[in-house]
C-alpha cells in the first residue's frame, strides 16, 4: 500500500461489505482489522509491512510456507495450460495424476477418489456415499451415524448433524438429521477420568449403540487422534485401533475425518497410520493443496465404489458433484505438495521439530493459569483457566483466549483461540528458531493477559 488513504479505504470497505466467518461482527466493527497483503515462508505481512509468524498455518492449511517457489511454479505452469474444465463427463490431467498419487500414499485399500472443494463437503460426500452404499447393498434401514461429543466435521447440514459442539450447531438442530452422539464420561468428584477410562467408556457406548440400533448404523465417523475445533482434545492411545476393530466386527463403515490431521500434521502422513487403521472412507482437505487453493478428496474402497456400478436405468449413480470438482490448478499444486514431501523427506525431518515443539510446550505449565497443554505432532492446544487446581475455567464472556491472541498479534504472531484454548499449528516447514519465536510470543501473551 502506498499511503494511509489506501489503508483507510480498505478498512472502510471491509466493515461496510464483508461478513467474516465465526466472527461476532459487532466486535469486529469496533476494531481496525489486520489486512494481509503477502506471505513469505512462515510469515504473513500486512499492508503496513508488519510481519507476523503464521501460528495457525492460515487456518490449518499451510504446509510448506507461503509463496513457496516450487508450488508457485506448479500453479503458474498449469495456468499456462488451463485453469478449469469440468469433471462431469470429462477429465483432466492433474486430477487423474493426483488421484493415482493419493491412492499411493493413503492406507492400503483406499482406491477411489471423489474430489470436492473443502472439508465440510468432503465429509458431506462421505456421509452420502455411506448412506447410499447400504441402499445398494439391500440394507436401506442403515441410516444412522455414530459420532462423538466435541466433534467438528464442518458446517454443512450433514456435517453439522454428526458434529458435537453445541455453540456451533444448536441454532440449526431442527434442520439436522438424527444421529447418535457418544459422550465422554462425567469426571468423578476427586479427579478427571483417565485416558483408559475414557477409552473404555467410549468403546462401550459405541458397542451399546450398535446393539440398540442393530442393523441400522450406516457408519461411525471421527477425527483420528485429536479433535480440532472441539478444543484440541486428544484421543486415548489405542482408541482408534479398537474402534476400527469394533466397526469391522459389527459390520459397519468407519469414516475418518483427516481434514485437519492429514498431510503430516500428526507426524505421519495420516493420523490413522499411527494405529495402523485402514478406514472404509477417508476425508482430506486443508493441507491437500498446501494452503494454496480450495481442494478436498473423499477417498474410499473398491467395495464401496463397486456397489454404485449398475445399468443406467438402475439409478445407482452417485448424484453429487461440485462445479470446481478436480480443478486442474488445485490438483497441480497438490501434486507438487506431495512431491515436496517426498523429495525433502519432510516426514522424517519433521520428527526433530515435533520433539522440540513438545519439549518447549511443557514450559507453559510454569504459568499459573495454564491448566492443560495438549499436543499431537505439530498441533497443540494450550488451555488457560481461572483456577487450574480446581479446573475452573475463565467465563466465556471474559474473552480471555481472544485477549491472548490480540497481545500475541502486537508481538508478531497470529494465533487462534478456541474459547480459552490457544491453538498452535504452524506450517510444517517452520524452522526451530522460528518455532521458538512463536512459542516465546505465545508464552508472554498468556502471561500478560492472565496476570491482569
Amino acid at each position: 500500500m502506498q499511503n494511509l488513504r489506501d489503508k483507510e479505504t480498505l478498512i472502510t470497505w471491509d466493515k461496510d461489505y464483508l461478513w467474516h466467518p465465526f466472527t461476532q461482527m459487532r466486535d469486529w466493527l469496533a476494531d481496525d482489522p489486520v489486512i494481509i497483503e503477502r506471505g513469505e515462508g512462515v510469515y504473513l505481512v500486512d499492508i503496513e509491512g508488519n510481519r507476523y509468524i503464521d501460528g495457525i498455518a492460515s487456518m490449518w492449511t499451510n504446509v510448506h510456507g507461503h509463496n513457496h517457489p516450487d508450488l508457485n511454479a506448479a500453479l503458474k505452469n498449469q495456468l499456462d495450460k488451463i485453469a478449469h474444465s469440468t469433471l462431469l463427463g470429462y477429465s483432466n490431467i492433474p486430477a487423474i495424476q493426483l488421484a493415482q498419487k493419493l491412492v499411493e500414499i493413503t492406507p492400503v485399500g483406499l482406491n477411489k477418489i471423489f474430489y470436492s472443494d473443502n472439508g465440510s463437503t468432503a465429509v458431506e460426500i462421505a456421509l452420502k456415499i455411506a448412506f447410499q452404499y447400504w441402499q445398494h447393498k439391500g440394507q436401506p434401514q442403515r441410516k444412522l451415524f455414530i459420532h462423538f461429543d466435541k466433534a467438528y466435521h464442518g458446517d454443512t447440514v450433514g456435517a453439522m448433524s454428526v458434529g458435537g459442539i453445541e455453540s456451533f450447531h444448536r441454532t440449526y438442530n431442527s434442520l439436522l438429521f438424527k444421529s447418535i452422539r457418544v459422550s465422554d464420561p462425567e469426571p468423578n468428584h476427586s479427579s478427571k477420568s483417565t485416558a483408559d477410562e475414557t477409552k473404555t467408556h467410549r468403546l462401550n457406548a459405541v458397542d451399546r449403540a450398535l446393539s440398540a440400533y442393530s442393523g441400522e448404523i450406516a457408519g461411525i465417523i471421527l477425527e483420528p487422534l485429536i479433535q480440532g475445533a472441539g478444543g484440541m482434545l486428544l484421543s486415548p492411545k489405542g482408541f482408534l485401533k479398537e474402534l476400527s476393530e469394533l466397526a469391522k466386527r459389527r459390520e459397519t463403515l468407519l469414516i475418518v475425518d483427516e481434514v485437519m490431521t492429514g498431510f503430516g500434521r500428526t507426524g505421519k502422513m495420516w493420523g490413522c497410520e499411527h494405529e495402523n487403521v485402514k478406514p472404509d472412507i477417508l476425508c482430506a482437505a486443508k493441507g491437500l493443496a498446501a494452503g494454496y487453493l480450495p481442494l478436498a478428496a473423499t477417498i474410499t474402497s473398491d467395495e464401496i465404489y463397486n456397489a454404485f456400478l449398475g445399468e443406467y436405468n438402475e439409478l445407482k449413480t452417485f448424484f453429487h458433484g461440485h462445479t470446481f470438482t478436480g480443478n486442474p490448478l488445485a490438483c497441480a499444486v497438490a501434486l507438487e505438495n506431495i512431491a515436496i514431501f517426498e523429495k525433502e523427506k519432510l516426514l522424517d525431518r519433521l520428527q526433530v521439530t515435533i520433539r522440540h515443539f513438545n519439549e518447549r510446550l511443557q514450559e507453559f505449565y510454569s504459568l499459573p493459569h495454564v491448566g492443560d497443554v495438549r499436543v499431537c505432532g505439530m498441533a497443540a492446544g494450550i488451555e488457560i483457566m481461572e483456577d487450574p487446581d480446581n479446573s475452573v475455567p475463565y467465563p466465556f464472556e471474559a474473552k480471555m483466549g481472544i485477549s491472548v491472541c490480540k497481545v500475541a498479534l502486537t508481538q508478531g504472531a497470529i494465533l487462534r483461540p478456541l474459547v480459552n484454548t490457544i491453538v498452535l499449528m504452524p506450517p510444517l516447514q517452520i524452522s526451530i528458531p522460528e518455532l521458538d519465536s512463536l512459542l516465546d510470543i505465545t508464552y508472554r501473551a498468556i502471561d500478560v493477559v492472565t496476570k491482569k
